[in-house]
């Protein structure tokens, strides 16, 4: 579906930005003081084959941390920062690996569960979410970060996507068209009747838990056009916050501290990033030229945006403040599903 491709690669339309392998370039002066001991993953295929590679977010080359000879792309952070979890793509499909943050101990997960998906750690991290269409179709999975105790959450005919973790790690939202429709639910970390939050005609999707726990943030296109809504933890509430008559929106992601909320917004073939002001319902258009811009994470201190553009003819990582102001290359080259390290 869209908002996974957006999210999880945006495959299909960055590769055809790809002209060959671009050379690796040097971080352009060094960036700001603030960054300093923060470093971004990303998957590039810099080498010659798509790869995990992390690079310090103010300055400095990229380092390689895998070298299976497979596809390593996806990298996740654990939450102190320690290790870092990546689907290899192995036996023809795609499956998940831990290693550690600098690139050693890499180890297998799973096998024969197709986990080319949306992933999350636990908040304790002891526990790494997935869906997984394994059974024929989506459901949703988690697995011990050691590989073991893989446990099916989900069992539906109908296909349950976009699983996300609540902050204290207690619950996990998802969307699901279980009821015949696309809406959000929410379950028990463990498992068990799911809880239906959502009653729309319209598609909803993507659900996003703010940090504090108490709201999601989900996408519905109950006005013909896809945009942001947010309700309460309950399903209580509803409201619109972003919808523009010119756009669809996709991928909510919350900042940090909780004031704003990044998505990816689509005008025809254009891919920009924009954010939304929680408080004021004010929206704000950070990136606006032809070229795509997407892919986006949240610096910890909710400060900076790294995100990939190829604004400069290939896929480069960049970041900017969350205003779109001080774009800065870090690197360039292939570069795809960048994800900053935590404080």
């Amino acid at each position: 579906m869209l908002s996974n491709s957006l999210r999880f690669g945006s495959v299909a339309l960055v590769a055809l930005a790809i002209a060959g392998d671009p050379s690796s370039m040097p971080v352009e002066g060094s960036g700001p003081a603030e960054l300093s001991g923060l470093r971004i993953a990303f998957g590039s295929k810099r080498d010659g084959n798509w790869e995990v590679y992390i690079v310090d977010a103010n300055g400095g080359g990229p380092t390689r941390l895998t070298r299976s000879g497979s596809q390593d792309r996806f990298p996740i952070w654990s939450p102190d920062g320690s290790r870092i979890a990546y689907g290899s793509q192995v036996d023809n499909g795609w499956e998940l690996w831990v290693m550690g943050s600098d690139g050693n101990a890499p180890v297998r997960l799973t096998r024969g569960i197709e986990a080319k998906s949306p992933r999350a750690w636990s908040p304790d991290g002891t526990r790494i979410l997935f869906q997984s269409d394994r059974e024929g179709n989506s459901e949703i999975y988690t697995i011990k970060a050691d590989g073991s105790d893989l446990r099916r959450l989900t069992d539906n005919p109908a296909n349950d996507e976009n699983p996300t973790w609540s902050p204290d790690g207690r619950r996990i939202a998802f969307s699901s068209s279980r009821d015949g429709n696309g809406e959000i639910y929410v379950m028990d970390a463990e498992g068990g009747p799911p809880t239906r939050l959502t009653s729309n005609p319209a598609k909803d999707d993507t659900p996003a838990w703010s940090p504090d726990g108490s709201r999601i943030a989900f996408v519905s296109a109950r006005h013909a056009h896809r945009a942001l809504y947010l309700m309460g933890a309950d399903g209580s509430a509803p409201v619109e916050l972003s919808w523009v008559a010119d756009a669809d929106d996709h991928v909510p992601v919350w900042s940090p501290n909780g004031k704003w909320i990044a998505f990816q917004a689509t005008r025809g073939e254009n891919y920009d990033i924009e954010t939304v002001d929680v408080a004021r319902h004010a929206r704000t258009r950070l990136t606006s030229g032809p070229e795509y811009d997407g892919e986006f994470s949240w610096s910890p201190d909710s400060d900076h945006l790294a995100f990939i553009s190829t604004r400069d003819g290939s896929e480069g990582l960049y970041t900017m403040r969350p205003d779109g102001s001080g774009v800065r290359r870090v690197i360039n080259g292939p570069a795809l599903d960048p994800k900053w390290s935590p404080r």
